[in-house]
């Protein structure tokens, strides 16, 4: 069974776990001193809450695999979804967990990750806790224009 992700970035972790816990009537999973996750059956979704980003907001969207068929075949869909590249972030620490990533550009400039989790990190995604505010190697997600067009243009 895939899961869709969300992660959204926040000013107020206690504000916005508070908020969350609330809508949808679960605690998190995960806390951290700059993180919250939520694994929900109803609606099936790992929705997750950080201080790490440069704006805040919606920072993407994703798809969880459960296992290697299921990244496999959303890895496939992936390559076939639109006319921007596939980034293959491969394996890393992000988010307190081990996974296997990729990443892709919506038209509109939506990023959207696909990945299967491994197991648990004790860290955001370097050796060390960031401060709040400061992004990580891991979780700063590729950026647009890291996308080329597939036709091989390396033009605008």
């Amino acid at each position: 069974m895939k899961r869709l992700h969300v992660s959204v970035s926040v000013t107020d972790l206690d504000a916005s776990i508070g908020f969350y816990r609330n809508l949808f009537a679960a605690e998190p999973s995960v806390v951290k001193a700059d993180y919250a996750k939520w694994m929900l059956d109803d609606p099936c979704v790992n929705f997750a809450v950080t201080t790490h980003g440069a704006q805040k907001g919606v920072d993407h969207f994703g798809i969880q695999a459960e296992d290697e068929a299921e990244l496999s075949e959303v890895y496939g869909r992936l390559k076939t979804a639109g006319d921007a590249v596939v980034i293959e972030q491969g394996e890393t620490v992000c988010c307190y967990a081990q996974s296997e990533k990729s990443w892709i550009f919506d038209p509109e400039g939506i990023a959207w990750e696909t990945f299967l989790t491994r197991g648990q990190s004790p860290v955001y995604g370097t050796d060390e806790i960031l401060p709040a505010g400061q992004s990580s190697a891991c979780c700063d997600r590729p950026k647009v224009e890291q996308a080329r067009v597939k036709s091989g243009s390396n033009c605008c």
